[in-house]
């Protein structure tokens, strides 16, 4: 044992748990850790509010197997990060956040920047903590690292009041693997299970895979493939999973949903067993299915809440709770064991064809440069090593349906919460869990002025994140909702004020930045732009009036899908 005060500690056990960077912005109520980290090796990155710090923490739990961390202060530091939590719980990602707090004894007073935590953040995390003089600081720290990770993933919120920061007490030295033993999922599936499985499996003819966010890890990405290597199945995915099988794959039709592509929305109106596996059913996919034709489901979940809603929603005839890898891995064992094979050439056939004869498109025509292009360029330069932040609007379901993600925690996005401003300040976070990746933040000039300061933090650090952003002066998705619901009353949606947004990542201190109008000019500048080094800012000035295509119309089935006036059947012997 060693006696520490309770920063110190707080810091030891992020040492302890392998811990390399934090995310976070100080003031007063969280000084004491940020002193204690100064005699530490974990590096501070310091964004441009406690929001962005968050959303950087969260994208380096998104794109690698580590859990993020966030450090804030009191009062508004937390209510600014609430939102990044909630984002972070949306999309069942891991996260530890540490706020400081008043001393013990002003807790429920109104005291200067105080705020009741569990209050804030009940309903938007996984668990909320709040430490008292009598908590043992590392059994709880290290328990909610692994937590957070356990099960449905989530975040989990850690008050911290100074005098608790302050106040000596005695360090154990737990061994983390006690901890991290304690949450592991040793569910498999039983013969009997899989036999079930099996038996609708092998009465269809034209089985699906739906390739939820509960498979987006390098496990989950593994087990999957491995199991489509052996059976051939067509495969649609989530937004949230994106990467988790390669998207080159002939038999991979991209995203499900009201932005899916062509392909994957009409190769689901067809199937005749649909096999669910970590998704959580969205409302812009569910909403869409109807399963009207009578099609078996089956559904494999870690969350039993959701399972529970969807054997109520749904009626799926086979399901299992647990972890969607190891539910994987277990089915194709028994495959082999037994084995069981699926002859299912015609569907593969159809599935092929579609992909080849409905290729995404848009206006070739306009004196503007589309968003639709500048996406199926860069869709090009793709690669195994390419990592994806994107905002929130139509660049993002532009990104979701051209880029052809390789591999699993490749694609960051808002899913479930839809909040804008993530792109850049995710971006970051990225970077630092993967340094030798090429990290590309995609945003709209509305989604990137909400953390406009995280230019400064980029530069200021010299960070090799490139932003592409997409300006077309005004929100676009919600202005198509606008002008499909309110006879194109556009309120609010539309900037008055050119502003050059290159400019002022150059005086930042950006190493390239470049706006560009011309379609002559782009293939140019998204060259220099992919290939110049250091903070790199393409400015691309796009179509006001482009419509984002496909879409399923709110309240409509797939079968109602608007493909708009570009995208059209092509000889399904030509390659998109």
């Amino acid at each position: 044992m060693k006696e520490m005060n309770g920063a110190e500690i707080l810091v030891k056990c992020l040492e302890d748990l392998g811990v390399k960077h934090i995310f976070g912005y100080t003031g007063a109520a969280i000084l004491p850790v940020f002193h204690a980290l100064r005699q530490s090796d974990i590096e501070i990155v310091v964004n441009s509010n406690e929001q962005s710090s968050a959303f950087s923490a969260a994208g380096y739990s998104r794109s690698s197997d580590q859990v993020g961390v966030a450090v804030v202060t009191s009062g508004p530091a937390i209510t600014n990060t609430l939102t990044s939590v909630a984002d972070a719980f949306g999309d069942s990602i891991p996260l530890l956040v540490f706020a400081g707090q008043v001393p013990e004894h002003k807790i429920g007073t109104d005291s200067f920047q105080h705020i009741n935590v569990k209050g804030v953040f009940g309903d938007a995390a996984k668990k909320v903590i709040q430490l008292s003089n009598d908590d043992n600081i590392e059994a709880i720290i290290k328990d909610a690292y692994y937590y957070a990770m356990s099960g449905k993933p989530g975040p989990v919120v850690i008050d911290v009041p100074l005098d608790k920061q302050q106040k000596m007490h005695e360090y154990q030295y737990m061994n983390v693997l006690r901890f991290e033993e304690s949450y592991h999922d040793d569910r498999h599936l039983c013969e009997e299970q899989c036999e079930e499985f099996y038996q609708m499996f092998l009465n269809s003819k034209k089985p699906l895979l739906y390739l939820g966010g509960g498979l987006n890890s390098e496990a989950g990405s593994h087990a999957i493939r491995k199991f489509n290597e052996y059976f051939g199945i067509p495969s649609v995915n989530t937004l949230m999973a994106k990467g988790v099988v390669d998207a080159r794959n002939e038999l991979n039709l991209g995203m499900l949903g009201m932005f899916g592509t062509p392909c994957a929305n009409m190769l689901i109106q067809e199937n005749d067993f649909f096999f669910a596996i970590g998704v959580r059913w969205d409302d812009r996919v569910a909403e869409k299915v109807g399963f009207a034709i009578g099609t078996d489901i089956a559904y494999i979940d870690i969350n039993p809440e959701k399972m529970h809603q969807i054997k109520i929603e749904r009626g799926p005839k086979f399901t299992f709770i647990g972890d969607a890898a190891t539910a994987i891995r277990d089915l194709l064992n028994y495959a082999k064991k037994h084995n069981i094979t699926l002859d299912i050439h015609e569907w593969q056939e159809r599935a092929r064809s579609l992909k080849r004869s409905w290729p995404l498109d848009h206006n070739r025509e306009s004196g503007y440069i589309q968003s639709a292009e500048v996406m199926a360029l860069l869709a090009t330069y793709v690669d195994g090593n390419t990592k994806i932040t994107t905002g929130v609007g139509n660049h993002q379901m532009l990104a979701a349906q051209h880029l052809p993600m390789q591999k699993a925690k490749s694609f960051m996005t808002s899913g479930s919460f839809g909040t804008m401003g993530f792109s850049m300040p995710t971006s970051i976070g990225v970077h630092y869990a993967n340094p030798d990746a090429r990290v590309i933040a995609i945003d709209g000039d509305g989604s990137l002025r909400m953390n406009l300061g995280e230019l400064h933090t980029i530069a200021s650090l010299d960070l090799p994140v490139k932003i592409l952003m997409l300006n077309n002066r005004s929100d676009g998705m919600v202005q198509n909702l606008q002008d499909a619901a309110y006879e194109g009353a556009r309120t609010g949606t539309q900037r008055t004020k050119d502003v050059h947004f290159a400019e002022i990542a150059e005086s930042f201190g950006f190493s390239y930045a470049k706006r560009i109008n011309d379609r002559n000019d782009l293939k140019n500048a998204m060259k220099a732009f992919l290939n110049s080094e250091g903070p790199c800012f393409l400015e691309v000035c796009t179509d006001r009036e482009e419509i984002l295509y496909p879409k399923v119309p709110a309240g409509g089935a797939y079968k109602d899908m608007i493909l708009g006036p570009y995208i059209k059947q092509v000889s399904a012997g030509t390659k998109d």
